[in-house]
């Protein structure tokens, strides 16, 4: 049993996976947080800058380094938000560290020391992804970088674990293992369903099991949820075999809601 069980609301990371643009990043943020202001979860606008990992070279990376970040500095001065971004390389900490509040590790760079202390010298919030080659157990490593460059502001997540060539699963037994560490634990649901390394060279997904990890994930007490979310998930310029339909959001959030007051 799972005796972490937070009393503090659930929040949330959500957006799309990449900023594709200024009018599409803000629909999407303040439906969000219409949402999210009703059933009393805390919102963190996400968005990535710049999508540096990617399978293909003419795969869609972005608008534009600043272009990106600007319009993530937007979302949290128009609706007094927190935002959080993906970086790729130290160099990067700082630059982000100018236009949002949380900084993300992703999973595949987990273990870069250099990335990390560079992430927590920012003073930021660092939101650490557990490699899809790591045991939840490995990740006190990753957090305890981040401590010992003076940063206590640490959040962990769960995405998956590599499962074969071309799949994931998902551990539940993760999400107690991280959090007694004493950091928050956060289930990326959207990326747990990838389905990577596509003889095609596009990452595939499986969305209509989005509900299903999600609800396992408040069950078992996680402290957050990360769901990437697009209005047309069909069109979006990266990740769109596993996001989650915006219109879905809502019935998705408010029946988790639920399951998080029972317990």
């Amino acid at each position: 049993m799972n005796t972490h069980l937070s009393t503090q609301p659930l929040f949330l990371l959500a957006g799309p996976c990449v900023i594709e643009g200024e009018a599409m990043a803000m629909r999407i943020a303040e439906r969000v947080l219409e949402i999210t202001q009703r059933l009393g979860i805390a919102y963190t606008f996400k968005g990535s800058y710049r999508k540096a990992n990617r399978s293909r070279s003419d795969s869609f990376t972005g608008i534009g380094d600043e272009k990106a970040l600007r319009v993530l500095r937007k979302v949290h001065e128009t609706f007094h938000i927190p935002t959080v971004t993906d970086i790729h390389s130290h160099e990067e900490a700082a630059m982000a560290a100018e236009y949002v509040d949380v900084l993300q590790i992703p999973a595949f760079l987990c273990r870069q020391t250099d990335l990390l202390v560079a992430a927590a010298q920012t003073g930021k919030t660092v939101n650490i992804k557990k490699g899809q080659f790591l045991s939840p157990q490995a990740m006190r490593f990753a957090a305890d970088k981040v401590v010992e460059a003076g940063n206590n502001r640490v959040m962990l997540t769960e995405r998956g674990t590599t499962f074969g060539y071309q799949d994931l699963v998902v551990d539940f037994r993760s999400i107690p293992a991280m959090q007694e560490f004493g950091f928050p634990v956060v289930m990326d649901v959207t990326h747990s369903l990838q389905l990577p390394n596509q003889t095609g060279g596009v990452t595939g997904g499986m969305p209509r099991m989005i509900e299903t990890i999600a609800r396992a994930a408040v069950a078992v007490g996680v402290d957050g949820l990360f769901i990437e979310t697009h209005e047309d998930p069909a069109t979006a310029k990266s990740d769109g075999a596993n996001m989650l339909k915006l219109d879905l959001l809502e019935g998705l959030l408010t029946r988790l809601v639920r399951i998080r007051e029972a317990l």
